[in-house]
């Protein structure tokens, strides 16, 4: 492979052409500050695509991880990644959270999506409610237990979610999710209410910005209203909210600061937000570049200056349980005064929002695994309602005004780069802890099962067809 005079190759691994998702060697270099994802493909030539931006220095991200393999491989090793994912049994992590699609159906038509939701053949993928017991009892064997994650589409199109929340709890799955564009639930309060009866804790919440223009540009409608009363009525439901933003350069990159104060000022129904980089797979208006990409530091960066200084760099941290360049997270605690409070946690703590004091060695990432699912479901949930009565014993001032705010208002900053079939490391799928549920208990990495090449074309996802 031909290497610029420039170019340091920092490590080899694999990857997929984007024309034809064949598997090809690649390698990762570094130019300056910047570090590129380079592959060759013997029919379609050589790609090269950014994948680390700026600071904090991609040497000083990475590190060293400790890996489980699935204790119940569902597919053997016949062709190689990423074709025999299900999981198969060279996969290095068993899952964190499972998403279980519902429906195809959306009351959207973004601009942005990686399951091509929506249309007039979406119907045909629709669960019913024996199908989805049969895949949630499969992935309670499977995995015993993973977050469970209800998305699709827009799951609250269908009027049986809550009796979907309803079963998934009673087949044993304690930490139930539900990814929603807030749609529905800022029209439908008691719809909200029946979700938290039936056994949801945390609605993902679509949240690409506070202004309109933006929701336009992004999903193609005026949302900000929407969301408002969204987030309004999950309070009132005693539903925990976190924000979720899809982060696209010359749309709404220059807005980090400003979600991430909406979320602060919106506590304790929000409780973290979660950045997601733009990948390019499923529906996305053009074959992206470099301009159109925006990387983990340079979203940890623009946190910083966007917050002017509320939170800094230091304070964020790869994740300790998947692959380092999937992730960061950082926690804080909010307190009156209108200021943050970091929790400190070692570089090398485990996945997600990881609690204050987790042990900081290379434990198999099983155990890292089940640390992370505890506590992103202790820290997504709804906040226990603050105590009006003191405590027992002398007052500890401030102390004690902390101790407070750390029951009410932890707010978690997190980010994860999906990766799409420009930036594919088999390295990184490998690490993959967010897996979608198909029949049978199998679970596919988040990204493979969402791959797509540039025309479009799937691995794994079943395409819908438009009946003429």
């Amino acid at each position: 492979m031909m290497m610029l005079e420039l170019d340091t190759i920092l490590s080899e691994t694999e990857s997929v052409c984007p024309e034809c998702l064949a598997r090809v060697p690649a390698v990762r270099v570094a130019r300056g500050e910047n570090v590129y994802l380079k592959k060759a493909c013997p029919a379609h030539g050589i790609t090269q695509t950014i994948i680390w931006r700026g600071k904090p220095a991609f040497s000083s991200w990475v590190r060293a991880k400790s890996p489980a393999r699935p204790e119940r491989p569902a597919t053997d090793v016949a062709r190689g990644c990423p074709f025999d994912c299900g999981l198969c049994p060279e996969h290095r992590i068993p899952s964190c959270c499972v998403l279980l699609e519902v429906t195809r159906r959306c009351d959207l038509s973004c601009s942005f999506c990686f399951a091509s939701a929506g249309g007039a053949a979406s119907a045909a993928f629709e669960l019913d409610l024996a199908t989805i017991g049969a895949r949630l009892r499969a992935l309670m064997e499977r995995t015993g237990g993973a977050n469970l994650q209800l998305s699709g589409g827009e799951p609250c199109v269908r009027d049986d979610l809550p009796e979907i929340a309803a079963l998934a709890r009673d087949i044993g799955f304690t930490f139930i999710q539900v990814n929603s564009n807030g749609v529905r639930l800022g029209r439908d309060l008691e719809f909200a209410r029946r979700l938290k009866e039936s056994g949801v804790s945390t609605v993902f919440l679509q949240f690409d910005g506070t202004r309109d223009d933006i929701h336009q540009m992004m999903r193609g409608r005026a949302l900000q209203a929407h969301k408002e009363r969204a987030i309004e009525h999950c309070g009132l439901a005693g539903l925990g909210v976190v924000l979720v933003p899809v982060i696209v350069p010359g749309v709404n990159a220059d807005h980090l600061g400003e979600i991430v104060k909406f979320g602060l000022a919106h506590q304790p129904i929000v409780r973290g937000v979660h950045f997601q980089p733009v990948s390019y797979f499923g529906r996305y208006p053009q074959d992206p570049t470099d301009a159109d990409r925006i990387t983990l530091p340079e979203i940890v960066a623009g946190l910083e200056a966007q917050t002017h200084g509320l939170v800094k760099i230091g304070h964020f941290q790869p994740a300790g349980a998947e692959n380092a360049l999937c992730s960061f997270n950082g926690n804080f605690v909010s307190l009156p005064d209108g200021s943050l409070r970091p929790l400190s946690q070692p570089k090398n703590a485990p996945a997600c929002c990881t609690p204050v004091g987790a042990p900081v060695a290379l434990e198999p990432a099983n155990l890292a695994m089940a640390r992370a699912r505890d506590f992103v479901a202790r820290a997504w949930s709804a906040a226990p309602e603050a105590e009006t009565a003191p405590a027992a014993g002398p007052s500890l001032g401030e102390w004690d005004v902390f101790l407070e705010r750390m029951r009410t208002h932890q707010f978690c900053i997190s980010g994860m780069a999906f990766q799409d079939a420009w930036t594919l490391d088999l390295d990184r799928l490998r690490d993959c802890h967010i897996h979608i549920a198909e029949d049978e208990g199998a679970c596919y990495p988040f990204c493979a099962y969402n791959l797509t090449d540039r025309h479009g074309r799937s691995l794994y996802r079943q395409q819908p067809v438009a009946v003429a």
